[in-house]
């Protein structure tokens, strides 16, 4: 038993070692997993990175390029030809192996893509082509141009060059083409203006958009590709414009042109593209200053205009005011869209100058209320275009209708001076003497009170009946005739309700005449009978 338990202790200190040896080999060969797991990761990353498939070498070489599969090789090929260039840049001897397959394989890569964008850019050329349906078949394969740009800046600086060669000579042979064409129609400038800059709006906004898209440009690198490809073109448009400006004496037109252009640059603007906007403000340059022009000669126009060399002269608008409106009415209802402060001085400028020349003309009548007729007549027709086009609330109309009610006011008093100046200016002397405080001094005039109260009694309907017709004779606008009536015979009764409060003071309350005058209600009931309706 001795023996036995002898050799058992010494077999359990020989396991206790096994033990120990086996636990220090397994903590070694953990370590080394751990260590060749680590390896591993790293290196299959690399091999991965470096390591060129057979499928990808098939596709490159073989595929036509519009294939899907063949622009996802395309991203794999230069993600490895990256990777490689990072490794060699560390040195890792390992891209050697592979670095003469990637180069090969980028060549030929590079060589398709070449020949298939020139193609496209080729297709340009076409006669009647729609050029939109190449540039969308080209942005699907921008990736392309990205490629180019990254592994070989040569050929992606050849087809740039290609394609800003060919859309500058197709958009100048379009867009000349085009305003030839325009030019011929009998129509409106400005119209043909607004079709001619539409188009260039639409084809610049799409140009630039590509552009930015395809060719991968942003801000001032953005903006010089879009020049060289639409310059020429900017340039033709400008030179036409200044052409015919030039010789435009159409402001009207002018005008219209600078608020189209405006307009289209608040487009653009709300588009967020920037790429026409010095073209916007150089035709600016040209169309302000034009427009100014033509309206300082319309201004000295009007300032050397003679009237006695005008010919006949009647009571009714002149031709020359009524061209004054149209135009005045115009220009301020354009510029409402976009209002400037020196065409608002320049229309106060002409009409002033308006004013002063129907003053002169009116001048050229012998009697007040020939002069009157006359003034009324044109304020009253000017005011009419003005508010016809809408632009009830600018300064033209609010100068107009002060003009307007103060010559109607003086005409008013001007036409009851026959038939009822002598009523009117007793009225007025009575009222002074009231004020003064001197009322027997018109203890004196009964006489001329009774003479006054039996005429106008007995010849105030005649007279009503005559002043309405001289006044419908007058005035073109019978709606402008029927106001000066009504305001004629409201003025007279209240100056004969006046006459009535005189003659109901203390020295003329006992006078017999009173008793002869007409009550002021019955006289308003009989004078609204001779209101003319229209």
């Amino acid at each position: 038993m001795e023996q036995m338990l002898s050799a058992f202790q010494c077999d359990l200190s020989s396991i206790s070692s096994e033990i120990r040896t086996l636990q220090e080999q397994s903590v070694a060969m953990n370590l080394r997993l751990k260590n060749r797991r680590a390896v591993r990761l790293q290196l299959g990353q690399l091999l991965d990175e470096l390591v060129v498939p057979a499928a990808m070498i098939s596709t490159i070489l073989e595929a036509p390029v519009t294939e899907l599969e063949f622009l996802e090789q395309l991203q794999e090929l230069n993600g490895k030809i990256n990777s490689v260039k990072e490794q060699a840049f560390r040195e890792t001897v390992a891209c050697a192996d592979v670095q003469h397959v990637l180069e090969k394989l980028k060549i030929k890569a590079v060589t398709k893509i070449r020949e298939f964008v020139l193609q496209k850019i080729y297709s340009f050329r076409k006669p009647m082509t729609n050029y939109q349906i190449p540039q969308n078949a080209l942005l699907k394969y921008r990736f392309f141009y990205q490629f180019l740009l990254g592994n070989e800046r040569t050929v992606a600086q050849e087809l740039r060059e290609q394609y800003v060669d060919t859309m500058s000579k197709i958009y100048l042979s379009y867009f000349k083409s085009y305003t030839s064409r325009l030019m011929k129609i009998q129509y409106p400038f400005e119209s043909l203006f607004r079709s001619q800059h539409y188009a260039l709006l639409d084809n610049s906004c799409r140009e630039y958009l590509f552009l930015c898209e395809f060719f991968m440009v942003t801000g001032p690198s953005a903006q010089d590709l879009f020049n060289a490809v639409m310059g020429k073109t900017l340039t033709m448009f400008l030179k036409h414009m200044e052409a015919y400006v030039c010789d435009c004496y159409d402001s009207i037109a002018v005008f219209l042109c600078i608020h189209i252009v405006l307009r289209f640059k608040a487009i653009m603007a709300k588009r967020n593209i920037p790429a026409v906007d010095k073209y916007w403000d150089t035709l600016l340059e040209i169309l302000w200053p034009r427009f100014e022009h033509i309206l300082e000669l319309n201004i000295q126009s009007i300032q050397s205009t003679d009237p006695q060399k005008l010919g006949f002269l009647d009571t009714r608008p002149h031709y020359i005011t009524r061209r004054y409106a149209e135009f005045s009415s115009a220009i301020v209802s354009i510029n409402q869209t976009f209002p400037n402060e020196k065409t608002h001085a320049l229309l106060g400028q002409l009409q002033v100058e308006v004013e002063n020349f129907v003053l002169r003309v009116a001048a050229e009548f012998s009697s007040r209320k020939e002069q009157l007729i006359f003034l009324i007549n044109n304020y009253d027709m000017m005011l009419g275009v003005l508010m016809e086009r809408a632009v009830e609330e600018s300064k033209e109309v609010e100068g107009f209708q002060q003009l307007l009610s103060a010559r109607t006011q003086e005409f008013i008093e001007e036409i009851l001076s026959p038939p009822f100046g002598g009523m009117i200016a007793f009225v007025k002397e009575a009222e002074a003497l009231l004020e003064k405080g001197q009322l027997e001094r018109l203890r004196g005039e009964e006489a001329r009170v009774t003479q006054l109260a039996r005429g106008f009694s007995s010849t105030w309907k005649a007279s009503v009946e005559s002043l309405s017709q001289d006044v419908m004779r007058s005035f073109s606008n019978f709606k402008n005739g029927t106001g000066i009536i009504q305001g004629a015979l409201t003025q007279l009764i209240q100056y004969y309700h006046r006459f009535h409060k005189v003659l109901a003071q203390p020295p003329l309350r006992s006078l017999p005449a009173r008793a002869e005058l007409i009550n002021i209600h019955h006289l308003m009931v009989e004078l609204k009978k001779h209101k003319p309706n229209f």
